[in-house]
């Protein structure tokens, strides 16, 4: 069995699908793919998935665990593999029964896997019942939750996916205990969060089946799961938004709607389904062109499975979703990373969003893990005539743009704003509402950036040594007196208005101080053709200070530097190519507040190049600490494209005037209007963002 790097579809049709040319049959192909990369480190139908990983200290097992740890580490790694691996295997194995990999019948395995791992004690598969893990060292929490249920509802899907062929093959015994099994996880304590919708899930197919369950338990679950809801198909999952409403909410709520809610609690389900099809209003434009998935909070590396979601609405009796648009965004996103050559290492994906890259990679996290994008591939349990396969690939809302124009949604209870970019195909995504610990970069990395571009994928800390601190689409803060380096580490929303979206960011931010004694910016940006432009205002209460903005991270493959003036604006322009060797560019351009625009190199800082370069720029706020002539609104603007076609002056310098209402032409108070030469202009008030503020 040969496993190549990338995948290349053996099946296209681009009548049926004039954008991605995939259909079922290719995500089939795709499928099976996958399962032979697995596959290849399984020579026996009593070998677990287990695969390889490249060496990291922050995934588990962890190297640093002993004792109870270690051991329930490693049963959780067990059955993370095998359920994960279960939802592409389960619907590969539900259209294709007798699909044999690498000589072993993949039916019989998991029918064998899955019954040893749940109920087999003497196997060193065997994972543990709740009850067996919640002792020892863990009997002193009484709300300890366990990886394994997570992975519960990963395996009642699938069985419900396969139930023909393998969950209805066991004996009544067999059944039994593995509703045993179930039950210890669906009834014992979880994360107060999207987890409470796998103890749902668990209960939901023991009902399907044939059991008994509380319906106390599922009713207090279920009133926790609609009181997350924000509006917009949106779910708050903890204390942040993410993916996770996307490929937890909206995908286990329609699925527990189906097998259970519909029937039993119809309230609740009703809830469910309109929340789901809120989401299908939106949620396509927060893909690119050609159905980018973007690299944005916690869990990147299950990539694609942001697409589960259209999918799922189709298990809905009322779905909205557009089944021509929704397969296009699908296929797109599988494109966008099997077709990469660093997506698998040994035939698995990589710890990373497209190669391994472990600044964005959670400790929760193991090898298998990634194996969460399986879930998009459960649109396979969809049968060849139904019109997710059938429609013809729709338009999406770049093909409804003229040239040069942008569209922009805005969403206000998850504070979210993306913007569809015609001229490059991009989607930009701006979000608020996101408070970290001071100090801790990988959250930033991961939910603080001022923008996420679907082509340029969000970049960690820089590797040089020498200089000011530069973050990518981020501003530094750094204190002349101490030499602190503050990070905006809580991003409050503060409404659109006019165009402009507005934001403060609080810098090293603790909830003991009071706000007047935090360094803070308020954001204002609005989106031009290739870009944002930015007009952020300073909120200080302590000088001297430096201050830095890093753009987007740009992979740094024999890149061409040019520096170009317009009167006093500065601008840098990157030309080169990303890791497949695409061309690529970006631009960053200075305005008033700013004094000066530069570079840095890095290695190991960005996920889809091991070398890259951040255009940044930089002020200092000088050393009085009262005096209204300093800058105090910092003008910039970030602009990138996908050929080398050079950008013109007036697309580098695409500003007429900017004109202050203050005698001192800082920003000190009233509006700033921003006057384009083609004659649009962008009034940008900082007045009354303090009444507008939330989290």
């Amino acid at each position: 069995m040969s496993i190549n790097n990338t995948w290349k579809p053996k099946y296209t049709d681009f009548e049926l699908s004039p954008y991605t040319g995939l259909t079922r049959e290719s995500w089939l192909d795709a499928g099976r793919y996958m399962l032979e990369g697995i596959f290849r480190h399984i020579d026996s139908i009593e070998r677990p998935v287990v695969v390889p990983r490249k060496e990291t200290d922050v995934t588990y097992p962890h190297k640093y665990s002993t004792g109870e740890g270690l051991v329930a580490e490693q049963k959780a790694e067990i059955f993370e593999g095998l359920t994960r691996s279960f939802f592409i295997a389960s619907v590969m194995i539900h259209n294709e029964p007798d699909i044999t990999i690498n000589g072993i019948k993949l039916a019989d395995y998991y029918k064998h896997q899955i019954y040893k791992s749940c109920c087999d004690k003497e196997d060193p598969s065997y994972v543990g019942t709740y009850e067996e893990l919640h002792t020892g060292a863990f009997a002193s929490d009484p709300i300890k939750p366990f990886q394994q249920t997570v992975e519960t509802c990963a395996l009642v899907i699938g069985l419900d996916a396969c139930a023909s062929e393998i969950w209805d093959t066991y004996s009544d015994q067999e059944k039994d205990d593995i509703a045993d099994f179930l039950k210890s996880y669906a009834y014992n304590p979880t994360v107060p969060q999207n987890w409470r919708l796998f103890n749902m899930l668990d209960m939901a197919f023991l009902y399907k089946y044939g059991y008994k369950i509380d319906e106390k338990i599922m009713g207090d679950h279920a009133q926790a799961i609609i009181n997350y809801y924000v509006g917009d198909g949106w779910y708050r999952d903890g204390q942040c938004f993410d993916y996770y409403s996307c490929w937890a909410f909206n995908v286990y709520g329609p699925i527990w709607c189906n097998w259970y809610g519909y029937e039993k609690l119809p309230y609740v389900a009703a809830r469910i389904e309109d929340a789901s099809n809120a989401l299908m209003k939106t949620y396509a434009d927060m893909f690119d062109n050609d159905g980018y998935t973007n690299m944005w909070g916690r869990s990147c590396i299950y990539r694609n499975a942001a697409t589960s979601a259209f999918d799922a609405n189709m298990f809905l009796r009322n779905s909205k979703a557009d089944p021509g648009l929704s397969r296009r965004i699908c296929s797109g996103s599988l494109l966008q990373f099997l077709t990469r050559d660093d997506f698998l290492w040994n035939g698995v994906p990589t710890l990373g969003f497209y190669g391994q890259f472990t600044p964005l990679v959670q400790g929760y996290s193991c090898a298998e893990s990634p194996f969460w994008l399986g879930k998009a591939f459960l649109c396979l349990h969809l049968p060849k005539d139904h019109p997710f396969w059938t429609s013809r690939e729709f338009e999406n809302s770049f093909d409804k743009l003229g040239d040069h124009e942008v569209k922009e949604t805005v969403l206000k209870g998850p504070s979210l704003c993306f913007s569809n970019h015609k001229d490059n195909g991009e989607t930009i995504l701006r979000s608020a509402k996101v408070f970290k610990t001071a100090g801790d970069m990988h959250g930033m990395w991961n939910y603080n950036k001022l923008s996420y571009n679907s082509k340029f994928p969000w970049e960690a800390t820089p590797s040089y040594q020498d200089g000011p601190a530069v973050e990518s689409q981020m501003y530094v803060i750094t204190d002349e007196h101490n030499g602190d380096r503050l990070y905006p580490n809580a991003v409050f929303a503060a409404g659109y208005r006019d165009g402009v979206l507005y934001r403060r960011g609080f810098f090293d931010y603790k909830i003991e101080n009071e706000r007047h004694w935090v360094q803070s910016m308020d954001f204002a940006d609005f989106g031009v053709s290739e870009g944002l432009v930015r007009a952020d205002k300073l909120v200080l209460y302590k000088r001297p200070v430096t201050i830095t903005l890093g753009s987007y991270g740009f992979p740094d493959n024999d890149t061409q530097i040019i520096r170009k003036n317009e009167g006093e604006a500065k601008a840098i322009i990157l030309k080169g190519t990303d890791h497949m060797g695409s061309p690529c560019q970006l631009a960053m351009t200075i305005y008033s507040g700013w004094e000066d625009i530069d570079i840095v190199r890095s290695e190991g800082t960005n996920p889809d190049s091991s070398k890259s370069i951040i255009v940044y720029a930089k002020v200092g706020s000088g050393p009085r600490l009262y005096d209204a002539s300093k800058p105090y609104v910092l003008v910039s603007q970030t602009i990138t494209r996908h050929s080398h076609e050079d950008f013109t002056d007036d697309e580098l310098f695409p500003m007429r005037n900017i004109e202050y209402t203050d005698p001192w032409n800082s920003g000190a108070f009233g509006p700033v209007t921003i006057t384009m030469k083609d004659g649009k202009q962008h009034a940008v008030v900082f007045e009354g963002i303090e009444a507008d503020l939330s989290l």
